[in-house]
């Protein structure tokens, strides 16, 4: 999925559900901060979302938008309506949200996660994929090892998997360092 293609998702999204702002989670959040992100951490086919204003609209936005829709199979991406438990974030996160709204958004705001929170929710998820995606992002220096490093500290986790996290974090570093030269 590319910026346009969020773009449009937002847009599809704010009028489905009837909202102006839209929480992004998820790999996707990434065009927030980096609407020119490389290709390869834009594999996904779905963007996450949040409507903080109203909850119940993720459901709606699944049935009307969301995978094996039809919005689906015309256009080859999809929303999923998500709410707050679906990601674990480091304190702050909110803060630093990115915006994208743009007339391809027809009003409704993209508010999409920082690369370093994104990376750190990844970390606390731990799936293979979320260890791909962030490897690349360290390839690609899309984020700062130190930046995410201080984002895992504030994930709210227990010490010893805040420990696990930190050690996977310099595993990555390392190995996007020796893929890079």
């Amino acid at each position: 999925m590319n910026r346009r293609q969020l773009e449009h998702l937002l847009r599809a999204a704010g009028g489905v559900a009837g909202q102006d702002r839209v929480i992004v989670i998820g790999s996707q959040s990434i065009l927030g901060a980096r609407p020119d992100a490389p290709q390869a951490l834009l594999f996904s086919m779905e963007a996450d979302f949040i409507f903080p204003d109203n909850p119940s609209a993720s459901d709606l936005v699944d049935g009307t938008i969301g995978e094996g829709s039809i919005f689906h199979e015309t256009h080859g991406y999809y929303a999923q309506g998500v709410d707050f438990t679906t990601a674990i974030l480091p304190q702050g996160w909110k803060e630093r949200l990115h915006e994208i709204k743009s007339p391809n958004t027809h009003g409704t705001l993209g508010l999409c996660l920082d690369p370093a929170d994104l990376i750190a929710s990844k970390y606390a998820a731990g799936r293979e994929k979320d260890f791909e995606f962030i490897r690349e992002a360290f390839r690609q220096s899309i984020v700062s090892p130190a930046i995410v490093l201080e984002r895992v500290a504030t994930l709210p986790l227990e010490a010893d998997r805040i420990s696990v996290l930190t050690a996977k974090v310099h595993r990555d570093t390392a190995i996007a360092k020796g893929a890079n030269g």
